[in-house]
């Protein structure tokens, strides 16, 4: 069976109909939320994504641009209860994630994204203990956080109980970190986790989705003070932060209002080939006025790097994400 046949007969098994329709409204790790948009009549199927061996990210988020990979073998595509999980093996970036018709990770470039959105908090931290981690069911961020030696306990809430799974299955090197005596999983939505669990945190990461349909509340002030009061009163954050290429207003707007809710903000960056533009960026505030993640209190040395096997973080990178291009910081300052 070719590959394009293979895919058109899994749609129709799988019921997708429409399924895409939702996946342009989505990008990256679907977490802790419940409400869904509703399907638009004649949209594509996820399977069409696939044309002559390539997967294409086409995507209204950004107009006129599409990443492309090609495809070796289609590994898994089933639906959710909540999101379209295709996972498929790439020519040259190995195993890859896709929800709803967005790439989620790829075994190749995964690391600097995991590494940084964990490390830049958890080094900037003086006592990270307990740490929370909205969404990330693939599992990498929580590989890299239970590697810290201060770190006590981390609980990941994660809605799609098939993310984890399928990442376990496809994605051990990431999901590794589910295997962590450190680690609790907690299937269910993030908002009503939170609300339960005020005051308890050290470290919050949201490993998010794009700010549009049910995603759209986790940029918005209301959910950055939840984040607020499920933090310690020295605790800090990190969300996943867009990138500057495509969503400069939108950084700025949430620049805007953490900076009514905390006394440091800042904005990091860093390079990731198969999100859009190669650029992703993370929020982070403290709820301390002597933190500052610029220069962070805890410095891995070489030794340190090379025994938690990381491949993107290091001090130097750290202190360099902080440093943007003349526009991006004219736009946020």
């Amino acid at each position: 069976m070719s590959l394009t046949v293979e895919l058109k007969y899994l749609g129709v098994v799988a019921g997708l109909g429409c399924g895409v329709c939702i996946g342009l409204l989505l990008k990256r790790k679907f977490h802790g939320i419940r409400r869904l948009p509703q399907p638009c009549a004649g949209a594509q199927s996820m399977v069409d994504l696939i044309t002559n061996g390539w997967f294409s990210e086409v995507n209204s988020l950004w107009p006129g641009q599409s990443m492309s990979l090609q495809v070796e073998k289609l590994l898994f595509h089933k639906r959710s209860q909540y999101q379209d999980v295709l996972v498929f093996k790439s020519v040259t970036y190995g195993v890859v994630l896709v929800l709803d018709g967005v790439i989620q990770c790829t075994q190749r470039d995964e690391f600097s994204y995991q590494e940084m959105l964990a490390h830049l908090p958890l080094c900037s931290h003086p006592n990270p203990k307990q740490v929370l981690i909205i969404g990330g069911g693939d599992g990498g961020v929580a590989r890299e956080v239970v590697k810290l030696a201060a770190v006590e306990t981390v609980t990941i809430c994660e809605i799609d109980e098939m993310v984890v799974n399928v990442a376990k299955q496809f994605l051990p090197q990431m999901a590794k970190g589910f295997e962590s005596p450190k680690l609790n999983l907690h299937i269910g939505d993030g908002f009503e986790f939170m609300k339960k669990h005020q005051g308890e945190f050290d470290v919050i990461i949201t490993d998010s989705s794009d700010p549009v349909g049910p995603a759209e509340s986790l940029f918005q002030k209301q959910y950055y003070s939840l984040m607020k009061g499920a933090l310690k009163d020295n605790g800090v954050l990190c969300s996943q932060g867009e990138c500057f290429w495509i969503d400069l207003k939108l950084i700025k707007n949430m620049r805007t209002f953490c900076k009514e809710l905390f006394p440091v903000v800042e904005y990091a960056t860093m390079s990731i080939p198969t999100y859009p533009c190669g650029q992703i960026g993370a929020v982070l505030c403290s709820k301390s006025p002597d933190i500052s993640f610029r220069d962070p209190v805890r410095k891995l040395s070489e030794e340190e790097v090379k025994h938690m096997d990381l491949n993107y973080y290091n001090h130097d990178v750290h202190r360099a994400s902080f440093i943007l291009p003349q526009f991006v910081k004219q736009a946020l300052d």
